[in-house]
């Protein structure tokens, strides 16, 4: 892949491109949940990057890449694959900051994320009946036309971009213990990032990863000790759908070194998930931002003794209206 910086992961940090994040992105509210805390017995906050810019944490991850791009780069332009909020999120950027851009999505990609894509400065390419399709054809267009590859997950200047959660974290919370972060997994770039950003910022909570069941690979190869692949499967957490790259650089080992616990949900816990921040915490949440609050309600994760807040990270919130109204008349 080409457009990674030439030093070691450790050269970036979050601090070092919060500045040029802030660009893009808004700082979202860290917001307490009585409702959950009340289930808990432990006092539950919400960060809502359901209502980031483009509609999820992805811009963060997409402006810290471009931003980093040289003159020269500039001009040949990016090119990227999403199963629909990553694209979205680097198609946002590159009009922002004049960058040609394309965006390969598989071809089931979510309609709400298709035209979110197109509304800003990208181009959508439809191939690929499944996400690693897609990506085989996005990077294969990047070595033949000599632009950037922005991965969704396995790039420095993306986990450093998620990575801005976690300093945004500790300014809000101001000096207040936090006892466990939970957040999706997939490719593992945000949960990468974030752990990260919140070290940085002197926070060590315990550090939950929660899957899909049927989106999984990054769990199974952490199970596995290496990244494998596995058939993909139709989920309603479709943004944490495909594979992590068999030949993963960088996001594999940082999940594997900072997350403490590993949790899979159910297609039903993540469908109630969805019903239960409709109907109690007035958010519109899809599914693959919801699956930690699903591990919180179906009683899979337990707090920890450590004295703190747990803080729940809701990663996305553009949804179809037709599932949702499929999933709130399943009640």
């Amino acid at each position: 892949m080409t457009g990674y910086p030439a030093g070691p992961f450790t050269e970036t940090s979050s601090a070092d491109v919060r500045e040029v994040v802030s660009r893009h992105a808004r700082v979202t509210p860290l917001l307490s949940a009585p409702v959950l805390s009340e289930r808990l017995g432990r006092e539950v906050l919400l960060k809502l990057e359901c209502l980031q810019a483009t509609g999820s944490f992805k811009v963060r991850g997409a402006a810290a890449r471009l931003e980093s791009l040289g003159p020269e780069e500039v001009l040949r332009g990016v090119v990227a694959c999403s199963s629909g909020n990553h694209g979205r999120a680097v198609s946002y950027v590159a009009e922002r900051t004049g960058i040609p851009a394309r965006v390969f999505v598989p071809e089931w990609v979510d309609p709400v994320k298709l035209d979110g894509i197109r509304s800003g400065g990208a181009e959508a390419v439809l191939t690929g009946s499944t996400f690693d399709e897609a990506e085989v054809a996005a990077i294969q267009e990047a070595e033949n036309t000599g632009s950037t590859y922005v991965s969704a997950y396995d790039d420095p200047w993306v986990i450093n971009g998620q990575g801005t959660i976690g300093l945004e974290l500790a300014d809000q919370l101001a000096g207040r213990p936090i006892s466990a972060f939970l957040a999706p997994l997939s490719g593992g770039g945000l949960i990468a990032g974030v752990s990260g950003g919140l070290k940085e910022a002197g926070l060590t909570p315990s550090i939950v990863a929660v899957s899909a069941e049927r989106a999984a690979v990054m769990h199974s190869s952490i199970e596995a000790g290496q990244p494998i692949e596995l058939p993909e499967e139709d989920t309603l957490a479709n943004a944490l759908a495909g594979g992590i790259g068999l030949e993963n650089r960088y996001s594999f080992n940082l999940v594997r070194e900072r997350v403490d616990q590993y949790i899979k949900v159910s297609e039903e816990g993540i469908s109630d998930a969805i019903r239960f921040s409709l109907t109690h915490l007035n958010l519109v949440v899809e599914g693959g931002g919801v699956v930690a609050l699903a591990a919180l309600l179906n009683g899979s994760w337990k707090p920890p003794d450590t004295e703190g807040v747990v803080v729940v990270l809701l990663s996305g919130g553009n949804v179809a209206m037709e599932t949702l109204m499929t999933i709130l008349d399943c009640e």
